[in-house]
């Protein structure tokens, strides 16, 4: 009797003990597993530019826009950083891969201390609306990111591009948001920036030069007329960019052109107070120093500030 006591408080011990430990173990195994942060690979590859505005640091762009993530995500999950969308085309939608093609007006940092030699980056940023790094992370797609070998941008020459990814933080201490970089160089044609710019500036100098081997006081009015046009031409062509805090390599160019404008006028005048003072002297001794001093230092002054372009 004393032995099926024990046997059958044993067995209801089982029946109420074991299945709380099988519902522990199961519980246990059914935890999912930390993940983390969605991968999204995505690519930019430029149809064409157009409408580029050094004035307004704007430009007009068309582009693919290819996404292929686990994560089932679309266009408008993400944001272009520097610019807004006017159109997009989707071409491809299955919940991996999605592919747009996208106008869009974006907007660029011109530089330029160079001008009219400047070089230009025109970026695509491209960002996640809502999500950081904690839950999507940015992976560049090598093989759906270029530019169109007929891509062109008229007066300008494309020099490359690269894609990176970088992080951007809005608030200090916050979860930086993954951030996609597509930087795309270019820089203006040398021929059309020398016939427009260089040309005309160059042939005034020449001309005005050449007016110190005139040993006569009426070369002051041609003189007057050549730094006249370059103040004309300088006001035109500085009207086509904006106004910054820095001087430009033209700026230095016109510089030195009115130095030697100067020179030349300030020769002019003295040869016609001399020649008014009857004083054939003074007036051979201005013309000798004139014409080997003033071009000899305008040449070199022009010759070290294109030397410069090289460091």
């Amino acid at each position: 009797m004393a032995f099926r006591n024990i046997l059958l408080i044993f067995i209801v011990f089982a029946i109420l003990i074991v299945p709380v430990f099988a519902s522990n173990s199961l519980n246990t195994s059914a935890e999912p597993a930390e993940t983390g942060p969605a991968i999204v690979h995505i690519g930019v590859y430029v149809v064409d530019f157009s409408d580029f505005s050094v004035q307004q640091g704007t430009y007009s762009t068309n582009f693919y826009l290819n996404i292929d993530s686990d994560a089932n995500v679309s266009i408008n999950d993400f944001e272009l950083m520097n610019g807004h969308v006017t159109s997009i085309d989707t071409i491809t939608n299955t919940p991996q891969e999605k592919n747009y093609r996208i106008f869009a007006v974006m907007t660029a940092n011109p530089d330029l201390r160079l001008f009219p030699f400047d070089k230009h980056t025109l970026p695509i940023l491209i960002e996640p609306k809502i999500y950081t790094e904690k839950d999507m992370v940015f992976v560049i797609d090598e093989n759906n990111t270029g530019i169109d070998s007929e891509a062109n941008l008229p007066g300008w020459a494309i020099t490359g591009m690269d894609a990176l990814v970088t992080n951007k933080t809005y608030v200090a201490g916050e979860t930086p948001y993954s951030r996609a970089v597509f930087n795309y160089g270019i820089e203006r044609d040398v021929e059309s920036t020398i016939l427009k710019f260089f040309l005309p500036i160059s042939l005034i100098v020449i001309v005005s030069l050449a007016s110190l081997l005139m040993k006569v006081s009426s070369r002051l009015g041609l003189n007057g007329s050549m730094f006249l046009a370059a103040v004309l031409i300088h006001w035109r062509i500085a009207d086509d960019i904006p106004l910054v805090a820095y001087a430009t390599f033209l700026d230095f160019f016109m510089i030195i052109t009115y130095a030697t404008l100067v020179m030349v006028l300030v020769s002019g005048i003295l040869i016609l107070k001399f020649t008014e003072d009857k004083n054939p002297h003074r007036v051979a001794q201005v013309n000798y120093w004139s014409i080997r001093i003033i071009p000899t230092l305008s040449l070199s002054l022009y010759v070290l500030l294109f030397l410069s372009l090289l460091v």
